[in-house]
């Protein structure tokens, strides 16, 4: 790919590159956080994790306005709006730590959740603004941007957390309220697709959904999110009942964050070559050996290990799955499939999020690893199936 276009097209995977980066350096400095911020300011401690399920439940709900301004208004104004919710995210939660308010800093992740839920579309908004054979490389180029946020955001957290002192995190937030000014600067200068015609057509919701390659690439995705967040909500947790600080969960969740994103750089070229679905078969089998690792001890070796497992096992379904939804539907239904899996998939991913808390309160990290098992096989039967029918349909 050379000449005007494959110049165009690389600067806005560039200018994307580094939104996504911002934003992920915000979510992964969320993590590191939340679950923790949760424990010391509810009463009950078995909601510890209920900030990143609501964070969860407004990124699902995201969806909706989002597709909204994305199809009325395009998606400058609709990243841009998404920004503006990171910012009040960050001044509520703000003010919920300085006043030791629970329900307050719930408040905040709503706030977090919408405006991670918008940041979600720059992977597809990469997609539209490239050629088909660029389409794979542009999505896991976009998404590679996480790796700088990953190394970013638990890092503030570690130099700004006591900021504030004695309110733990404060400060953090305080540096995060930066974030979306330089997104709006980064948006200005980023060629984006107009909105598509307001008269497009396409199948109706359920007609998305009983297409088998949408059907697929939904359930890896929904798989994908629901292993990774179960046991990386609870992680913070477990190290800190082993007697680990925050910086050192923090840790835990950087190389996490950067094995769900680094392989990006590269994800996009090993789909080309040997094919969607044995990426996301290989996506899922990593996220076993996750399980498989962190029931083997409690050493920080062993958080370590089992963590990058699921990140790169993350990476490679939820990869895999977008490329998948790509191609399964027309360009007049692409905001309306692309809200309806999002909605999905982090509609399962606030009930996981939720779960963490309550499940590793109750029984305990082995059942919570134990538990992303059967997920896994479904994810790889559904890919048995489509396989089988494309070869009925195509023999040979």
């Amino acid at each position: 790919m050379s000449g005007p276009r494959a110049l165009d097209q690389r600067r806005n995977v560039t200018l994307l590159f580094l939104c996504q980066s911002l934003n992920q350096a915000a979510m992964s400095g969320q993590v590191a956080m939340a679950a923790l911020i949760g424990h010391s300011l509810a009463e009950q401690k078995a909601l510890a994790t209920l900030p990143m399920a609501v964070q969860m439940a407004a990124t699902m709900a995201a969806s909706i306005p989002a597709a909204f301004l994305f199809g009325r208004y395009g998606r400058r104004v609709g990243f841009s709006a998404g920004a503006i919710c990171h910012l009040v995210g960050a001044a509520i939660a703000f003010l919920a730590l300085w006043r030791a308010d629970f329900q307050l800093y719930l408040l905040s992740t709503v706030f977090n959740g919408l405006a991670f839920g918008t940041a979600m579309h720059y992977r597809f908004a990469a997609a539209e603004a490239a050629d088909i054979s660029y389409r794979p490389k542009a999505i896991s180029l976009v998404m590679a941007g996480g790796v700088f946020g990953a190394f970013a955001g638990p890092e503030i957290v570690k130099w700004t957390k006591d900021g504030f002192a004695p309110v733990l995190f404060a400060g953090t937030y305080l540096a995060f309220a930066v974030i979306p000014a330089v997104l709006v600067l980064l948006l200005a200068f980023t060629r984006l697709p107009p909105p598509p015609p307001r008269q497009a057509g396409g199948a109706s919701l359920g007609g998305l959904i009983r297409r088998p390659a949408f059907l697929v690439a939904v359930i890896s995705g929904v798989v994908a999110w629901d292993t990774m967040n179960l046991i990386m909500a609870a992680t913070p947790l477990e190290m800190m009942l082993c007697g680990y600080g925050v910086n050192d969960s923090a840790t835990i969740i950087q190389w996490h964050a950067a094995a769900m994103f680094a392989p990006s750089f590269v994800t996009g070229h090993i789909i080309a070559r040997v094919g969607v679905a044995r990426v996301i078969a290989t996506g899922a089998m990593l996220t076993a050996g996750c399980a498989i690792v962190a029931l083997q001890g409690s050493e920080f070796g062993h958080f370590m290990v089992a963590l990058v497992l699921l990140g790169v096992g993350w990476n490679f379904m939820f990869v895999g799955a977008t490329t998948m939804l790509t191609t399964a539907v027309a360009p007049g239904e692409r905001v309306r499939a692309q809200a309806l899996n999002d909605m999905i998939v982090f509609g399962s991913v606030t009930l996981t999020a939720v779960g963490a808390g309550v499940v590793h309160h109750l029984v305990g990290w082995a059942v919570l690893n134990i538990a992303i098992l059967p997920p896994v096989a479904v994810a790889l039967l559904a890919l048995g199936w489509h396989a089988r029918r494309r070869n009925a349909v195509q023999p040979g």
